[in-house]
């Protein structure tokens, strides 16, 4: 486990798939010790899920890509909750714990007995994170939840599709996960930071919906008070081309992002050998070329298909003066780029059967406790042994006597 700033925080995570194991993932990142509770003969879930959107899971070591991205940095301990004696080796692992995190439904929680009422018991200064579907309050609350249905629920399937009459569309993947998961992060250190100070734990609860409503915050806020949303942006209605992207002679895309399309205009129509345009009264300012923007957005666009994208790159580095600009990249063009690789937000890891892979890094960056993402998801059950002999100073006839009655 590597090291950094929640060194010495101890993470007890019972749940499954992806929301709240998220959050224990980036804990871990951080430094955090977390001991992930598997139930002993299904394990979590997502082990077993084979596709998302139609997209195997399955690595070619017959491991799961869901299960390898929420689970790094964990130990694995398996343990039967419906048993008295699976309910006790859990409870005392929490008086021993930091912080407790599950993204079970609470009819599963309170048959479970691992309640944030019970669990305290145990442990005053637990903090008790959860992550829910829709929340805990509302006609809606004991309601199953996926990602795609907090999409579906949160109004971005309707900012999505780049056409202002094209149908609703999906992001293609648990994007909500990541960020109820990044969201629960948040409130388990502030309430940890809390505690410090008051002494005492407390529950922290994040849901996909809820995370899916504050990822849109400008555009809910935009729809909110002026009663209509911002548009989908369609290439064809954008009316600053310096806010528009554009298919190159290689088949590649380049997105141009300036909002001060004044100050940038004679460095554009430079850079992309249209002088004649800079001074022309159709085009002279951001006003008329808002008018005259079909006719422009055909002018630039016979231009753009003339070069390759790494072209034009060269040419708006040497002469756009600064202009904001990326090439579209794949999601497969991220394992080779320089300024991903370099800052960790695509890190080489060593996996014990997959060798040297690259996987998404960790984001942040600590000048006093670096973050080292080197671990990997653990086997089912692997670290059962080693948690009971060193958490919970269990012996070996104790281990023992536990398998042979079925608790782990």
């Amino acid at each position: 486990m590597s090291g950094g700033p929640l060194q010495g925080i101890r993470v007890i995570e019972c749940a499954g798939y992806l929301s709240a194991p998220t959050a224990c993932y980036m804990l871990g990142d951080l430094g955090a010790e977390v001991i992930k509770i598997e139930d002993r003969v299904t394990g979590d879930p997502s082990r077993g899920t084979s596709a998302v959107f139609g997209s195997s899971m399955t690595l070619a070591n017959g491991e799961n890509i869901l299960f390898e991205t929420a689970n790094r940095n964990k130990k694995s301990l398996t343990l039967d909750l419906k048993k008295e004696k699976g309910r006790q080796l859990l409870y005392e692992l929490v008086s021993r714990a930091d912080v407790f995190c599950t993204n079970f439904t609470q009819k599963a929680i309170e048959k479970l007995k691992i309640d944030f009422e019970t669990l305290k018991k145990y442990n005053p200064k637990l903090v008790y994170g959860l992550a829910t579907g829709y929340g805990l309050k509302g006609p809606e609350s004991a309601r199953r939840a996926f990602d795609s249905v907090a999409q579906a629920r949160s109004g971005i399937m309707y900012a999505l599709g780049g056409e202002p009459d094209a149908p609703p569309a999906q992001i293609g993947g648990p994007v909500f996960d990541q960020m109820t998961g990044t969201l629960l992060v948040y409130a388990i250190l502030a309430a940890l930071i809390a505690r410090d100070r008051q002494g005492k734990g407390q529950q922290v609860e994040v849901s996909l919906l809820g995370s899916g409503i504050h990822l849109q915050a400008y555009n809910l806020n935009t729809a909110l008070l002026r009663g209509r949303q911002i548009p989908r942006p369609s290439r064809r209605s954008l009316k600053n081309p310096m806010a528009n992207h554009f298919e190159c002679a290689d088949g590649e895309w380049i997105l141009l992002s300036e909002p001060q399309a004044d100050r940038f205009w004679p460095a554009f129509c430079n850079a992309l050998g249209i002088q004649q345009l800079e001074k022309d009264e159709k085009y002279a300012d951001a006003a008329v070329r808002r008018e005259n923007f079909r006719e422009l957005l055909d002018i630039i666009e016979r231009v753009f298909i003339t070069k390759t994208r790494d072209e034009w790159m060269k040419i708006l580095d040497e002469k756009g003066e600064g202009i904001a600009y990326s090439p579209v990249l794949r999601p497969t063009d991220l394992a080779n780029d320089a300024q991903a690789l370099e800052n960790g937000y695509i890190a080489t890891i060593e996996h014990p059967s997959l060798g040297a892979i690259k996987m998404v890094g960790n984001p942040v960056y600590f000048s006093d406790t670096p973050v080292t993402v080197d671990g990997y998801a653990p086997c089912f059950g692997q670290n059962t042994e080693e948690v009971l002999l060193e958490v919970c100073g269990c012996d070996w006839d104790k281990i023992q006597e536990l398998k042979d009655e079925e608790v782990i």
